[in-house]
């Protein structure tokens, strides 16, 4: 494999496709982490040591009836899977959280990784026979809540606005479908939002929806709530910044969103929610099925300063050209029109999506790596949400760079046609690359702010 094998299109991709030979090729660092620390006069068992790893990052799916194959409550459910999970959790596969460790920011407010001491508990477990041990260590079984509930509600209680898409039945065989209802909120006032949560119908829809996207339709007089700062800016009227534009994105792997106390969603009198849900077959039909979209409000008397909005800053999709058996590399650049805050960082591609990453190109041309997914898994479209204080503040003029890499080669085990070119496009098999960020415009004065807060103190001697 070379450079141009890649297609790297501009002199400044060059350092981005070195770390592609890199990330494509590596074996995972936390899986020789993991067999690097195994203590062989230590022997785990299910009981005492394994049972409550996956309490805390993986039951919440291997459990009956949820979206993994096979449930891991017990250890009779979790013996015969034993040599699998290792794999799993070696490569960093499974639970799904597929961002590099090791660079860029690395504090989220969702993390479900598994730590390297976790992995190597799992892979000694494992290389010993995967014993039982004493039933009496086992820690007491987790009431996990009704699937079928809204995962949020013990944070906000029950949405404040339930919407709706109109049903629609999905045949057992055939090809995808993209259902687009328009729906009225039925709102007679303006609300702020501050979390949202998408979940297509339990089991049957969570299995035949691969994700859904809900855009927020209505009347607003130019820019509202937006940073001052872009209002007053010649390329203000950049249109991916006016009006609400997309409310939410779901996709399996992905609850739901909920914006810091300074930001939210701005709702209006008279809006409506423009659904698409693409549909694939399962193998059974589907009647009548819908999705609905939770929505939690602010108080009345609460209005947040800044409005976030959801961009999908495209690594140049309409010019994806991955020619048959090769690697292929598409960058995109996107411009901050006023000071921000970036809340999350997640990957959209399919089912010869690689890697993504994101670069900030400052406006005195200092670069900095955000995050990059090494080795992303169309499967799972994980939302990987900023802790606070560590989420990227970025001056007015930053330049965002999306730089995604897709593996069209028969070595990828989920590429459905090596033999075949693949392009821009919304089925499965056809290809994406772009990312979703929600962004928090702010005010010269708050970025300023912000940017003090994080300063480390200085020494005495005035050194950092």
């Amino acid at each position: 494999m070379t450079l141009s094998n890649l297609h790297c299109p501009t002199a400044i991709a060059i350092g981005s496709c070195l770390a592609a030979l890199a990330v494509l090729l590596a074996v995972p660092a936390a899986g020789l982490a993991a067999e690097a620390d195994v203590e062989a006069d230590d022997q785990p068992t299910f009981a005492k040591d394994v049972a409550p790893i996956f309490q805390e990052k993986c039951q919440v799916c291997h459990q009956p009836d949820s979206v993994a194959p096979m449930a891991l409550l017990t250890y009779e459910q979790s013996r015969p899977w034993a040599r699998s999970i290792k794999r799993q959790v070696v490569s960093r596969e499974m639970p799904p959280w597929h961002i590099d460790p090791n660079v860029g920011i690395r504090k989220f407010k969702n993390d479900r990784s598994l730590s390297a001491q976790q992995i190597a508990t799992i892979v000694q477990w494992v290389d010993g026979g995967a014993p039982r041990g004493d039933p009496n260590d086992l820690p007491e079984p987790i009431e996990w809540p009704d699937p079928n509930g809204w995962q949020l509600a013990e944070r906000f209680g029950e949405p404040d606005l339930i919407v709706r898409t109109t049903p629609f039945s999905i045949p057992a065989e055939g090809q995808g479908k993209w259902w687009r209802p328009a729906v009225e909120t039925g709102l007679t006032a303006a609300r702020w939002v501050r979390a949202i949560e998408m979940k297509p119908s339990f089991p049957d829809g969570r299995r035949a929806v691969h994700h859904t996207l809900a855009s927020l339709i209505q009347e607003e007089d130019g820019i509202t709530h937006l940073a001052t700062t872009a209002v007053q800016d010649p390329d203000a009227d950049d249109p991916r910044r006016r009006g609400a534009g997309l409310f939410m994105e779901w996709a399996v792997g992905k609850v739901g969103e909920i914006f810091p106390p300074d930001a939210g969603k701005l709702m209006l009198p008279g809006s409506q929610i423009r659904f698409e849900v693409h549909y694939h077959a399962i193998g059974k039909e589907v009647l009548d099925n819908v999705v609905e979209l939770g929505i939690y409000f602010y108080p009345k008397d609460q209005e947040p300063k800044n409005r976030v909005i959801l961009h999908a800053f495209q690594g140049r999709t309409g010019e994806i050209d991955i020619p048959p058996g090769e690697l292929a590399m598409s960058q995109g650049f996107h411009v901050l029109r006023a000071p921000a805050r970036l809340e999350n960082f997640q990957p959209h591609m399919h089912m010869r999506g690689k890697a993504m990453s994101l670069e900030a190109i400052y406006p005195d041309g200092r670069t900095e790596l955000i995050n990059i997914v090494d080795h992303f898994n169309w499967n799972w479209h994980v939302n990987y949400v900023y802790a606070e204080d560590v989420a990227p503040v970025l001056p007015k003029g930053t330049v965002l760079k999306v730089t995604a890499w897709h593996d069209n080669r028969a070595s990828n085990p989920t590429n459905p046609d090596p033999t075949q070119w693949v392009g821009y496009g919304d089925r499965t098999v056809d290809e994406m690359a772009h990312l979703w960020v929600d962004v928090t415009y702010l005010e010269q004065e708050d970025y300023e702010r912000l940017i003090a807060e994080r300063k480390p103190p200085e020494d005495d001697d005035g050194a950092q």
